[in-house]
């Protein structure tokens, strides 16, 4: 990618996530704010915040890259003729955003024609921490400076850490096989959402597995991860930037035992 291309995006990536940190924070444990359900069967909430920050940020990429597409979850996907293509959630963690605490944060990303996010930023306002990778970068900055960005060096499962946000994880299927990988694991903690994420780019933790995900909930993550030299995949070793089952690991040897345990017990669960 030229210098000149490189440098647009970055600026407009954080130029954008400035966007979203005023929406997000305008409303962030005010006694005013409230939450809908998106879906009737459970619980999906999104604030007056979500939408707003997302509308800031498709008017800052509006003006700064009028040519790039643009997805994101609360305004869904715009057309573009670059070949790129804007991946936004504006609130990665709405449970928590409208609970008062500060693990949710802001998901940016640029993908590439063919799909693969090559720029992304995980942004948490309230604590004013950014996490960016991608196009030469693994950066965080924050209330005490700037730092690179690297994940874990490989241990063995027995010594690792393990994230996910949701005890249940997804389907019985699903939860049986990360279970089979916390057993397995020093420590298991549940609840982060994006910020999981985030630490194991900072080389705090070893591992990510969620499943349901969408695009727009791992494409941030895996450009920041894949950067500060992690792997991001499916629960089959694929491609992840659609979503669906994740695994996140800080290096390829961890990954690949964990990898392993959860093939195995799928292969149990649905005979493949």
């Amino acid at each position: 990618m030229a210098d000149p291309l490189r440098a647009e995006l970055i600026a407009a990536a954080h130029a954008a996530a400035e966007a979203a940190r005023i929406e997000t924070m305008r409303h962030f444990r005010s006694a005013t704010l409230d939450a809908i359900s998106k879906e009737t069967q459970r619980f999906d909430p999104v604030t007056v915040a979500d939408r707003a920050a997302e509308t800031a940020m498709r008017e800052v990429l509006g003006r700064l890259r009028p040519d790039d597409a643009i997805l994101g979850e609360e305004h869904g996907r715009s057309a573009g003729t670059s070949g790129l293509t804007w991946v936004l959630d504006p609130i990665d963690g709405t449970r928590g955003y409208m609970s008062g605490t500060p693990t949710w944060g802001v998901l940016i990303s640029v993908a590439d024609a063919s799909g693969h996010p090559v720029l992304g930023v995980i942004d948490q306002p309230y604590t004013t921490e950014r996490f960016v990778g991608g196009l030469g970068l693994a950066e965080m900055t924050g209330p005490h400076g700037a730092r690179g960005l690297k994940t874990r060096p490989a241990r063995p499962l027995a010594e690792a850490i393990l994230f996910t946000t949701y005890p249940e994880v997804g389907s019985p299927e699903e939860r049986a096989a990360f279970q089979a990988v916390s057993k397995k694991a020093r420590l298991t903690r549940y609840g982060m959402d994006c910020y999981a994420y985030a630490l194991l780019a900072a080389g705090q933790i070893d591992l990510v597995i969620e499943a349901g995900l969408q695009a727009y909930d791992i494409q941030a993550p895996i450009a920041v991860i894949e950067a500060a030299g992690g792997i991001v995949t499916d629960w089959r070793g694929g491609p992840a930037q659609e979503g669906g089952r994740v695994i996140a690991a800080a290096n390829r040897e961890i990954h690949e035992e964990a990898l392993t345990l959860l093939s195995r017990q799928m292969l149990l669960a649905y005979g493949g």
